[in-house]
């Protein structure tokens, strides 16, 4: 009766999350043999039946024999091979004759091979790059028999470690042998001409004139040149060359070619270049703090995943707009557009076999599978128009379809803008004042704003001068220490007894803290030793209590017979050791007093008698 009802509870458990789940699960076969990413992942109706496929470049297991297959359902509908591993596919409109069938194009090596109907139709190859004229100097002496196998070895290696042009594949293959291979090798190839070949690493579709969907469209390649090339859909020749600080790996398009359009390229150095119409270096430049692994474009918002499992959304300009942090590592991404509910969003793998569905920052929807995701594909497929397409890390195909009646709502808790943002403001109308003062702003904008840094840079002239004054003069009564304010007053008295006059100093310390007293301060006395003696000029401070005045008194002696006064200073600095707080070596606060007058004028040596004055600075 247990087991019973344990099975009734499980089976009712799974109807209720199938019930409320947006997806119904059409298939999953996970000895599919499948191996690829989204970006060799593409729908189209390749036949013009209304009949969609999906197009996979299979990179196939381990990177071994690679190639092109095209499913209809869950079958194979085709499959042939590749010579390279293949970097993107895509579906593009070559013409606008009937019948209107789309064309495939895949990248593959430094290739983009075009398919029509599933026939061959066009090869592209991209154009060869100009050698490294010191490897073909070499190669040219090994042709003459000057150079052995081994001397090319070392010079080729030392070209390759300095030389900012990189080495052909011939050159690259060579240094890979064992030292039996070479001596066949070079009799094999030393009569062939050295050639330098790039390779695509990305690849993406453009509208050349028109924005509806069954436009016309340019491919868009990116190179391992650090380059971005746009073809004619037509006769495939290069119709616009742009230039990168880096190899782009994922590209993401706007606009037409022949009106205007702007294109994102993220690159591996970490960087992330906005290009537009007619400029042949980048425009605007997004620097990330980690190396990314996907970029899709969602309406105006680039939306970028970076390895230190995080979201970002960025605009055309660079202008970071929000941050959402991943619970895994972001494996793959691609865009989820539901035409029918005018909805755009991100698809995220995850390396914790979850799928999470973003609308900007706000999280729609979560699907669990029972392997890693390493693509992603959504679309129209056979004659349904919302189907999820998911590939695995085992080689296993996961095909889902969208309810139509589902409708992703945003989960709560989710940061997002608070209600009140949606408020309208009751501003108040704008007065004759308001219009006044605004058309006087705008006709003497610039002097206003001259008038307005000249009196800036004065106050700041002013600040400094005083600021300068006062360290010189050691005149501030008041320091900051790294603990405790500490408040300084002096008061000096002098008397007059026979050949020689000797003053009276005392100082006045006031801790002005609130309830914390200062322990461990010394006391000490700067002076001009031809001028002055002081039999005490060094002493400790005893604890002082927060809001008591303490007096502190010492005894100076002039040693001048002709009237002359000179400026007497006293440091107080921390100690080490002790109960002081904070123990090392002597710290010098920044706490001044001079007395200017000590001897006066009418205060001479010579003068009979006592006379005593107190003077307080």
């Amino acid at each position: 009766m247990a087991a019973a009802s344990s099975s009734d509870s499980d089976s009712g458990r799974a109807e209720s999350s199938e019930a409320s789940s947006k997806w119904l699960d059409a298939h999953y076969d996970p000895m599919a043999n499948i191996h690829t990413f989204s970006s060799c992942l593409a729908l189209a109706d390749l036949h013009g039946d209304g009949e969609y496929k999906l197009v996979v470049g299979d990179l196939g297991p381990s990177g071994q024999h690679p190639r092109l297959k095209v499913l209809k359902g869950p079958t194979v509908l085709t499959e042939s091979p590749l010579p390279a591993l293949p970097a993107a596919a895509a579906t593009f409109l070559m013409e606008q004759h009937e019948p209107r069938t789309p064309a495939l194009a895949l990248a593959s090596g430094p290739c983009v091979y075009v398919y029509k109907n599933l026939k061959p139709y066009f090869k592209f190859t991209l154009p060869q790059l100009p050698p490294n004229p010191l490897e073909q100097d070499l190669w040219n002496q090994v042709k003459e028999d000057r150079i052995d196998p081994l001397t090319l070895k070392e010079m080729l290696e030392g070209i390759r470690e300095k030389a900012e042009v990189p080495l052909s594949v011939q050159s690259l293959r060579f240094l890979q042998l064992e030292l039996s291979e070479m001596e066949a090798f070079v009799s094999q190839h030393k009569s062939k001409s050295i050639k330098r070949q790039t390779v695509i690493t990305t690849m993406t579709t453009l509208k050349k004139n028109l924005a509806d969907e069954d436009a016309v469209s340019c491919l868009v390649l990116g190179t391992e040149n650090k380059e971005l090339l746009v073809l004619d859909p037509e006769a495939f020749t290069i119709l616009a060359k742009m230039s990168l600080p880096s190899v782009p790996v994922f590209l993401e398009v706007s606009g037409q070619f022949d009106v205007e359009f702007r294109l994102a390229a993220a690159c591996r150095n970490g960087n992330i270049y906005i290009l537009r119409r007619d400029s042949k270096r980048p425009k605007y430049c997004i620097e990330l703090s980690a190396q990314p692994v996907g970029l899709v474009r969602v309406h105006k918002v680039l939306v970028v995943g970076s390895n230190q499992d995080t979201l970002h959304g960025f605009t055309h300009k660079g202008k970071k707009l929000w941050t959402v942090q991943m619970p895994a590592a972001i494996l793959t991404m691609n865009l989820l557009e539901q035409r029918s509910r005018s909805l755009q969003a991100v698809m995220a793998g995850l390396a914790n076999g979850e799928v999470h569905i973003y609308h900007d920052k706000a999280l729609l929807n979560v699907i669990r599978t029972p392997d890693v995701v390493t693509s992603l594909c959504f679309g129209r497929y056979g004659r349904e128009d919302n189907t999820l397409i998911m590939t695995t890390r085992g080689g296993g195909l996961i095909i889902k379809i969208l309810k139509r009646t589902a409708v992703f709502v945003e989960a709560r808790g989710e940061a997002g803008p608070p209600p009140a943002q949606a408020m309208k403001l009751n501003v108040p109308r704008k007065t004759r004042l308001y219009v006044d003062q605004t058309l006087r702003e705008r006709e003497a904008g610039t002097a206003m704003h001259r008038t307005f840094q000249t009196d800036l840079y004065l106050l700041r002239l002013r600040a400094a001068r005083a600021y300068v004054q006062a360290l010189e003069s050691s005149l501030n009564p008041v320091s900051v220490t790294a603990r405790e304010p500490l408040k300084l007053h002096a008061v000096v008295s002098f008397q007059v007894q026979g050949l020689g006059p000797t003053f009276k100093l005392t100082l006045h310390l006031q801790n002005t803290s609130t309830a914390r007293p200062i322990l461990g301060l010394l006391v000490c006395f700067l002076y001009n030793e031809v001028l002055y003696a002081l039999p005490r000029a060094f002493f400790k401070v005893p604890l002082l209590v927060p809001g008591l005045n303490y007096p502190l008194e010492t005894f100076v002696e002039s040693l001048s017979d002709k009237g002359i006064s000179d400026i007497i200073k006293k440091q107080v600095s921390e100690y080490p050791g002790g109960s002081a707080p904070h123990s090392g070596n002597p710290r010098h606060l920044p706490i001044g007093f001079c007395c200017r007058s000590i001897l006066p004028t009418y205060l001479q040596k010579s003068h009979p008698g006592p006379k005593e004055d107190l003077c307080s600075t």
